[in-house]
């Protein structure tokens, strides 16, 4: 397997899992949260596209599918079109409600495909290529793909862990 191969199968498993967990659900069901403070599915699945989304952007030097493709003005959410989620409290994790699923998916499939558009043109040697040099050790792209399939994974399972919450009771 190729650099570019072993890449795309692992942001394909993101995308399996984000379309497992949102495929059928009400918007009460995305809305909902299974405790006081918990996340709903609908701000992990928007958090972890907006982080992929930011991250591989910036990382390629291509604009945000966010912006560019107008999902900030689709959603119509009442925070920054910069803002990922990163660090939100409760109340502004609450803000991402009202989205439809098919939204969500919608937008996580555009970000997938520009994703796959980014690591097919990827060899082993571009994994070395610094592409933030304000952390010690500066961050290389390869660390940087991993970092964001990592944290995507987590908050995937999240999110269906939530699903089974909700389904179950």
């Amino acid at each position: 397997m190729h650099t570019a191969e072993v890449l795309a199968d692992a942001y394909g498993r993101i995308r399996e899992c984000v379309h497992g967990v949102v495929d059928g659900l009400s918007q009460e069901e995305l809305d909902r949260r299974p405790a006081p403070a918990a996340n709903t599915i609908a701000w992990l699945i928007w958090h972890l596209a907006r982080v992929q989304d930011d991250h591989l952007a910036d990382a390629s030097g291509r604009p945000q599918v966010w912006t560019a493709q107008g999902w900030a003005e689709r959603f119509r959410l009442p925070l920054d079109a910069r803002d990922i989620g990163y660090g939100h409290t409760t109340e502004q994790a609450g803000l991402v409600r009202g989205v439809p699923g098919a939204d969500l998916l919608g937008y996580y499939d555009a970000v997938h495909a520009q994703t796959l558009d980014i690591v097919h043109g990827l060899s082993a040697p571009d994994l070395d290529r610094i592409v933030d040099a304000s952390w010690d050790p500066p961050v290389t792209l390869g660390v940087r793909l991993v970092s964001v399939v990592s944290d995507d994974l987590q908050h995937a399972g999240q999110a269906a862990y939530v699903r089974g919450l909700l389904r179950s009771g």
